[in-house]
């Protein structure tokens, strides 16, 4: 039996809410290790690129065989079944910014702030977006909800801030989730925009990320300039960050993400993905042993109920 687009939505808002609290939880539990942020991004690269990039090119093949040069002018190196402008500003925002901001900020605060200042940022960010480029209207119990994401984002930077006479840098990881999660804001709306589809939006992604971010890492580790981590890593190690980097942050989630933006639209997305944030706070605190101080707790309790008076304003509108 055919499944209903609201299904097809549903499934995949619960995989990517999934991977996403995998993907915080995974990241803070394997920083410090012998990847550095860089050494990460490229296994990431290396793992997700083995899947998306064969694909890309059966996809190019196909295009062309159907529609002739017509459909090798909309494709870029025979991999990315998108324009070379898509696929450089998808590659920049959701392949090189988001991530490497992220698994820098990991290395100075804990996985609960990101859990906040990531997700939890999200609807606000693209609300302001929707507003700007897409020139859509919020609504007032829509907008009360982002006020509350709001403060609890500002309750968990305060926090930061007010620890930093004491040596905390945890700000600085901090304003790295943010930067994280407003370059993702903007990749939804550019998918949403353009009507991306799921799985040539990531292909898109990865190809640009695969010409630009590997040689470029080849350099600086041939110079001298950048000292990787991959030939000392444990085996182990390389391959649970591949596994959950490339594989389930990428490829699952990523083509998760923007089936359910074509389903429930980039405002509701980003609202139903905030629930990521409790989830992965509960699972750092569980797992990690991260303790739950007031200001993230108050955090999590303004961004939760964000999340359902905004869903249910979208829903009413």
């Amino acid at each position: 039996m055919p499944i209903s687009p609201r299904t097809t939505g549903l499934l995949a808002a619960l995989v990517t809410v999934a991977a996403w609290t995998s993907f915080i939880v995974g990241s803070k539990a394997l920083a410090l290790r012998s990847l550095q942020p860089l050494d990460v991004a490229v296994v990431r690269v290396l793992f997700a690129s083995a899947i998306l990039l064969p694909w890309g090119w059966l996809l190019c093949r196909r295009r062309a065989a159907v529609v002739g040069g017509a459909g090798r002018a909309g494709t870029w190196l025979g991999l990315s079944p998108l324009r070379f402008r898509t696929s450089a500003w998808l590659g920049l925002l959701g392949g090189l910014a988001f991530p490497l901001c992220a698994y820098h900020a990991f290395l100075f605060a804990p996985a609960s702030h990101g859990s906040v200042l990531m997700p939890g940022l999200l609807p606000l960010w693209t609300a302001v977006l929707s507003v700007l480029v897409l020139r859509e209207r919020l609504g007032l119990q829509r907008a009360f909800g982002l006020g509350l994401v709001l403060a609890g984002a500002v309750t968990v930077a305060s926090q930061s801030l007010g620890q930093a006479g004491a040596g905390s840098q945890a700000w600085k990881g901090d304003l790295l989730f943010m930067t994280a999660s407003f370059s993702w804001a903007v990749f939804t709306i550019l998918c949403r925009r353009w009507q991306v589809p799921a799985i040539e939006g990531n292909i898109a992604l990865m190809t640009f990320v695969c010409v630009t971010l590997l040689p470029a890492y080849a350099l600086l580790v041939v110079t001298g300039a950048v000292d990787s981590g991959l030939a000392r890593a444990p085996w182990a190690e390389v391959l649970t960050q591949g596994v959950l980097q490339g594989w389930l942050s990428v490829v699952v989630s990523g083509i998760g993400f923007v089936k359910m933006v074509q389903s429930f639209g980039a405002m509701r997305s980003t609202m139903i993905t905030a629930l990521v944030p409790g989830l992965s706070a509960v699972c750092a605190m569980a797992l990690l042993g991260e303790p739950l101080s007031w200001g993230v707790v108050a955090g999590l309790v303004c961004v939760t109920a964000g999340i359902f008076v905004g869903v249910r304003g979208a829903a009413a509108r």
